[in-house]
Parts: C-alpha cells; structure tokens; sequence
C-alpha cells in the first residue's frame, strides 16, 4: 500500500530509514544505472574513512599533479604542481562536486586513481553493493560503471556515520583560494540543503546518459530519512521527487527511542568481590524502532547478565547483553557495558566491612 502513495517519474528511487535500514519506498531499486557524480558518494566514504584511521588529517597537504588538474567536467581548476590542505579539496567535492579534486584526493591516498577505484570496489563487496561497479573516482561517463538506487543508499548510509562530514554538507556557498590569490566561488549543487527543512546532506550527479540523479538526507525529530532518484527528466524533478520522498516518511512515520546510549541504564547489576556490590551500567548502542504513526508498539526489553561478573572490572568492559522484542519478536540485541571501574576489594576491605558490621 505505501507505493501507491507516491508517484516518481525517476527511473528508479529508493527511501530508507537511516537508523533501522527499513525502506520505506522502493522503484526499480535494483536496476544497474549509470550514476554520474553521485559515485563521489564511495570516493568520499574512501577519504573520512582515511580520516578516521589516522592515514590523513583534514590540514594534510595534497600535491596537486597535471593529470588531476586536467580533469574535465565539473572542477574547482586546481593549479598543478601547487598544494592545497585537503579540508579544501573535500569541500570542492562535497559542495562543488569537483572532479580535479576527486582525482588529486585518490592519487594522495592509494598512489593513483586506479588503486584507489579497485580499493572502492573492495569497499562495495563488504558494504553488500550487489549491483555496483566503479571504473573511476568522479562518476565521468565511462563503459562498465554502474550502481543502483539501493546500492547508492547503502554507501550514503554508511557515509552518513562520519561526523566530519557535515561540517561541509551544510555549506550553501564558499570559496575556494588558490596560489597567487586567484578565488573560485562555489555554491552547494544540492538545492534541498537549502529549501528543505531538515537536509543537511547529499549528493547529486548528472550526465546525460545517467540523467539527473540525486541522493539526500534530512532529519526531522531524531528520524533520519535517505532518498535516492535516478535518472530523473530534469534537474527540478529529482528535487521535487526527493522532497516529496522526504515529507511523506515525515508524516507517515516515527522512530521512537527505545534504548538510549547517553544515560545509565535502570538495571542493578552484582558485582562479586568488588569494592562496590552493584554496579553502573550503559547500553553500547542507541535502539530505535522505526514504525507507521498509526501502530502502537508494544515492546520488551530483557537484561541478560554474564554468567559471572566479578572484580576488577573496567569501565566499557562488557557485562550482558539487552535484547529486545517487539510484540513478541526479538528485534534487537545490545552490548550492555559496564559505565565504571570497579577494583577489587582487598583484605583490608573485608576486614572494615567486618568492623563496620560489628559497630552495629
């Protein structure tokens, strides 16, 4: 019944409950289509992953060679043989869709474009992208490269859990400074960043034989929602198409929290042979259940402690695990790990306790 409620004209489109991965509404979601730039989606996933593991800082400095700052297409017109901090040549790709700085960024991090694309194909077999296969890094019109509306979901999602990111998402118009004080401007290609309440990241792409294509994110009320269109007739479709997307999970849907991560769990939890008998402890992950306005949800959570759990134990040690059922149905489990170190007592601990007794 919810496909009927939405009409796209897009080949294909895809939505998906970012915190559960439910869809919500699905065209075609498989069909292998060229993707244009919205290929820089892994390119970028590539990059904060490199962030992440302490291979690259947001300052590095990246040498710019002949062959990234010949890239044709959309570009920020890098200067070869000069180098930019790659907080700069991440923005030109976020905001600008750069394809110079795309191939500049791949050249830094794997030695050259072809490694850096096997190293992206790499990354679509863990993710599970069944039907995507990338030839380069910018989403150029090239035989052999194509994902999927479903596909581009996934890697956005996974994107989506860097943090860095959205410090250039968001960023409607900028600059970008080249040697010899020569100033590109940049202004975001994603529209909804601007004009949808609630976006505040995405990617479009556009060739034309992959049509306008368009993947965002918007979050209303602690439910993140992604949409994907491809393929779309014009560049004012996709938004429309995404927008329309987007409101009908907002007002069809909820994710309520279930299991909060930021607050000690209400469990008493023994701790044998500690200098404290309970102990405090916290869910490893946040628990949402994504689900229709109309449904009422009725749902059990269950504590299931280690068979033992005794002295020393360090804060984030793991203590049991939560699992939770909804109406009957295990939908969930969680880490459930201790908040705080417990040492273990001494004989001087037993024998206060004993003194302590005995002044009673």
């Amino acid at each position: 019944e919810k496909q009927e409620v939405l009409s796209i004209k897009s080949k294909s489109a895809y939505m998906v409950d970012w915190n559960s991965g439910t869809p919500i509404f699905s065209q075609m979601e498989n069909e292998r289509l060229p993707i244009a730039s919205m290929c820089k989606i892994m390119t970028l996933l590539l990059i904060f992953e490199n962030v992440d593991n302490g291979n690259l800082t947001l300052d590095t400095l990246i040498p710019i060679s002949q062959n990234a700052s010949g890239m044709g297409g959309s570009q920020v017109f890098l200067e070869s043989n000069a180098e930019y901090v790659a907080s700069e040549l991440i923005k030109s790709i976020v905001v600008a869709s750069a394809n110079d700085a795309c191939v500049a960024m791949a050249e830094y991090l794997y030695g050259s474009e072809d490694l850096f694309v096997s190293q992206m194909n790499q990354k679509t077999k863990e993710l599970s992208m069944n039907n995507t296969v990338f030839v380069n890094c910018t989403g150029l019109p090239c035989v052999g490269q194509y994902s999927c509306a479903k596909d581009v979901a996934i890697m956005f999602s996974e994107l989506l859990k860097h943090k860095d990111y959205f410090a250039f998402s968001n960023v409607w118009m900028d600059e970008i400074h080249h040697p010899k004080d020569r100033i590109t401007s940049i202004s975001n290609t994603n529209k909804l960043i601007k004009f949808y309440d609630g976006c505040d990241s995405g990617k479009t792409g556009f060739t034309s034989e992959a049509g306008h294509c368009l993947c965002a994110s918007a979050i209303r009320n602690g439910m993140r929602i992604v949409s994907v269109v491809i393929s779309a007739p014009d560049s004012k479709t996709r938004f429309k198409e995404v927008s329309s997307m987007f409101n009908y999970a907002f007002a069809n849907f909820q994710n309520k929290l279930v299991v909060d991560n930021d607050s000690p769990l209400d469990l008493v939890v023994n701790v044998e042979h500690g200098k404290k008998d309970t102990l405090q402890v916290v869910a490893e992950t946040p628990v949402y259940i994504f689900a229709s306005k109309k449904d009422k949800i009725a749902v059990e959570v269950d504590f299931e402690p280690n068979d033992l759990i005794k002295a020393p134990i360090s804060k984030g040690e793991l203590v049991g695990i939560l699992k939770i059922y909804r109406d009957g149905t295990l939908i969930s489990t969680v880490n459930v790990l201790s908040n705080e170190d417990v040492y273990k007592s001494t004989y001087f601990d037993y024998l206060k306790n004993v003194i302590d007794n005995w002044a009673l």
